[in-house]
Order: C-alpha cells, then structure tokens, then sequence
C-alpha cells in the first residue's frame, strides 16, 4: 500500500545555515539547540524513505522551496505474514496463467503490402542567413542599495553573475562587489538579463544595452533582504498525509 504526503514549513528559521556546525546527524543550531536536516540535496525517493523512517518525530529541515510543492510516497507493508504470502501465491498463479494461455495461441502472420511512392526531391540552394555577432564586456559592481556597499558576503556568501550569452558565470568580489562578464550578443540585442544567484538566493533584472559598444559599464543595485528570492527554507518540518476517500452509495 502506497502512503502520500507532502510537507510544510509553518514558521521558517531564519538562522544562517552556512554557520552552523556539521555533525554526524546534521547540522547543529546554536539558536535552538537542535539539528537541521539537510534534505535539499536528497531524491523524492531519499525523503520519502527519511519521512518513513522518522516516525512523526518533531524534526528541523532543510528544503528546496519547490519541495513544499511535490507529493511523496512510499510502501508500507502489511504486517499479516499470511497476507503477504497470499498476495504472492495470487501473483504466481496469475503469472503461470498468463504464460499457459501463450502456449495455447495460434501464431499467425500478417503480411501488409503497399505500393512504394518515388520521394520527392527539391533542387536548389539552402538560403542560411547569419545574425552578426559581437563580444561585449559588462562590468560593474553589485552593491547593496540600502548601504552602498557591498552585500554581506556573511549573509550572501558565493554570490556569481551570469548573462545569456557569457561562456560561463563568475564571481562577484565579496570584498568590493566587481564583477566582469564577457557576453556574445547579436546585433540587434537591445536588452539583456542578468542572474546573481548562490546555493540559497536567486536574483535576475533586465538592463538595457548597445551592442556597439565594446565595454558596458552596468552597475546594480539590489535590496537582497525584498529582491533575493530564496530557494531554501528551514525549520520545524510538518508532515501532511493524505487519505484516498471512497464514497459510500446511499
């Protein structure tokens, strides 16, 4: 029998993650004297098998956002010993059925045949138009728009930049919050986004550019604490399960 659920996390913590110290059985927070799980990184299934192990204990986690949207399941077995070996001589009966009515069938063939048609064939040149290209470098700094300085490498740590077009991401410099970005733009691009982004936040902004010109000054300014969107959430973890009604004939 298939058991589903899904979870919730009514009051997030919102302590540091990174600061808390690893153990054997998580992550342990100073705050509240307890350990965090860290199911973020964990399969459906590996939550799944962590929820049927847990027994309803009252447990810290650690999640994706988008976990609070999935429906788990996993396999509860019943405890009748006679149950589970009826359930299996019905499989194996059901089994040796299926392969006896095989045996007894007629095998026949069918033969289609259908008038074979020349393929057409176009004769001419491919028409390729390519959009001109150009490498532009956008540079700047990432500040915090409350303080003007740059945003707390404490709070925000690992903090990369990328923009359709670049290679790959880079670094923002915690110390200063530099940044430089070579991005491959067509022509006519007249507006591009940028993503900063870490393990924990997400932001992305559109800014507009000139391809003509070689080098992009672009500073930004963001309010991490209102902008950033978080893709991690921790606290006391809630375990919703759900129950599959029949209804009864009146």
């Amino acid at each position: 029998m298939k058991k589903k659920f899904s979870l919730e996390i009514k009051t997030p913590c919102h302590e540091n993650f990174n600061n808390m110290i690893s153990n054997a059985n998580g992550s342990f927070c100073n705050s509240c004297a307890k350990n965090v799980i860290d199911l973020s990184t964990k399969t459906n299934r590996e939550v799944a098998q962590f929820i049927a192990e847990a027994k309803d204990k009252n447990i810290c986690v650690r999640l994706n956002v988008s976990q609070l949207e999935q429906t788990f399941e996993y396999e509860t077995h019943p405890k009748n010993n006679n149950f589970k070996y009826a359930v299996a001589v019905a499989a194996s009966i059901l089994v040796t059925s299926n392969s006896v009515a095989q045996d007894n069938k007629q095998p026949f063939t069918t033969v289609q045949t259908c008038e074979a048609k020349p393929p057409k064939h176009l004769l001419g040149k491919v028409a390729i138009q390519q959009q001109k290209t150009k490498v532009v470098t956008v540079k700047g700094y990432v500040l915090d728009k409350k303080t003007n300085k740059p945003i707390s490498a404490e709070n925000y740590p690992n903090l990369s930049i990328y923009a359709y077009g670049a290679a790959k991401s880079t670094s923002i410099d915690p110390k200063t919050g530099a940044y430089s970005l070579d991005v491959e733009l067509h022509e006519n691009t007249k507006i591009i986004t940028i993503y900063i982004s870490n393990n924990d936040f997400r932001y992305s902004k559109e800014f507009t550019i000139n391809p003509k010109e070689k080098n992009k000054i672009l500073p930004i300014l963001v309010d991490p604490e209102k902008e950033f969107q978080a893709l991690k959430i921790m606290g006391g973890m809630g375990v919703n399960y759900r129950t599959n009604k029949k209804n009864n004939p009146s």
